[in-house]
């Protein structure tokens, strides 16, 4: 065998950090993203045969304002989904600043989903809506929005705080350019689930009165 074959050997089979040429850390972020995809999987398909077995799914969301809304989040979310993608190209290149003002840019679309998520839940709440209690038909339709919605506001709440501390650390020289790209791995699967959120929970249950 040649020396660079013995290399190549070396470098691929003989264990190490990064076995299957990917660092254990990102191997780790997929690990999780698979087990939590299996999470909001599982929420989604009760949420779907709740809808399907209930005889009285209300129909709460409007155009106006409900729609309109949540389609501004949804360009929140894909946006920062972009501004995250420019984060790990100028981590890539060791441009330090770009990337943290990239990542910042990031952070500002997922605060901007909170914040109209969090209004939405205050006007849900003001005409009726509870857990267990619902103005427009089965009390089922509440906890399974709240639910639902609750735990995709928590990830996105976590991916928030998560890209300030790594855009902070990155800064200082901590973290390197890998920790910017585990982290746009996290935010990108966030940004995913609500693809399929957005249709189901919304665009399915829009009132046409």
């Amino acid at each position: 065998m040649s020396s660079a074959g013995q290399q190549a050997g070396v470098s691929s089979w003989e264990g190490g950090g990064s076995p299957f040429s990917i660092n254990s850390k990102k191997l780790g972020m997929w690990l999780f993203i698979i087990s939590d995809a299996l999470t909001f999987t599982g929420v989604l398909m009760a949420y779907s045969y709740v809808r399907v077995a209930s005889e009285e799914w209300p129909t709460p969301f409007h155009m106006w304002p409900s729609i309109v809304v949540s389609s501004i989040m949804t360009f929140c979310l894909l946006t920062s989904s972009i501004t995250m993608v420019m984060a790990v190209t100028a981590a890539k290149q060791g441009r330090v600043q770009a990337a943290a003002r990239w990542i910042h840019f990031t952070m500002l679309g997922g605060v901007a989903f909170l914040l109209l998520h969090a209004n939405e839940w205050r006007e849900l709440i003001h005409e009726g809506l509870r857990p267990f209690e619902n103005p427009w038909g089965t009390p089922m339709f509440g906890a399974t929005f709240f639910s639902l919605t609750g735990l995709h506001m928590l990830h996105v709440t976590i991916g928030v705080v998560l890209l300030g501390i790594i855009a902070a650390g990155f800064k200082r020289g901590r973290y390197t350019a890998d920790h910017v790209e585990i982290s746009g791995l996290y935010w990108h699967f966030v940004d995913l689930v609500w693809m399929f959120i957005f249709p189901l929970v919304y665009l399915l249950s829009v009132s046409m009165e």
